[in-house]
């Protein structure tokens, strides 16, 4: 199964929109692992075309918090519906057994020993900067943790997060994550 892990930087902040919706706002690029290929790759706004063809190809999109902000606003850019792709939100699968919202850092750090290198606030002031290249690596950082989280809970059928200084681990049902057909989302370009 084509798998494509991804996560979203952008070029503003909910508060330059007064609206809380996600697709209100600007995607300044787009971070990107492709199973298939086992290439990361960053695509700014103006390439998102490029990124078509991929997500077009692919089973299932994998990311943290995607299918509440980064699905919606990349779904404003993409000439079909990317809602019909298969979507696994890390976030919301641990959300629905730990009952509350939990940071990629702090289940990466509990999971993987491994932390975030920014944030979005500092990513967002590197753009602004012109600083793109570390807007890039803060991003693939990001897709990379997401990743090594998802083959983690895949393997483990758990996570970690840390709770007043003591590790807790959370049980996850991964046991549909990649059943079911392979099937690519809506040929929508003819590709």
């Amino acid at each position: 199964m084509r798998t494509v892990v991804f996560d979203i930087e952008t070029a503003n902040w909910f508060g330059e929109t007064e609206s809380y919706d996600p697709s209100k706002l600007t995607i300044a690029l787009v971070g990107v692992h492709d199973s298939l290929s086992g290439e990361y790759a960053c695509y700014l706004e103006q390439e998102l075309p490029q990124l078509w063809k991929i997500l077009e190809q692919t089973d299932m999109l994998v990311g943290y918090n995607s299918d509440h902000f980064d699905i919606p606003l990349l779904n404003k850019y993409y000439p079909g519906d990317l809602s019909r792709i298969r979507s696994l939100d890390l976030m919301k699968e641990i959300y629905e057994v730990a009952g509350r919202r939990i940071k990629l850092d702090d289940v990466a750090s509990a999971t993987l020993g491994e932390r975030k290198s920014a944030d979005g606030a500092q990513s967002l002031r590197w753009w602004r900067a012109d600083e793109v290249d570390k807007v890039r690596h803060y991003c693939l950082k990001d897709v990379e943790i997401t990743k090594k989280l998802f083959e983690h809970a895949l393997a483990h059928g758990s996570v970690k997060y840390k709770e007043l200084g003591k590790a807790r681990e959370i049980k996850l049902d991964t046991s549909k994550w990649l059943a079911g057909e392979s099937g690519a989302l809506t040929r929508t370009l003819g590709f």
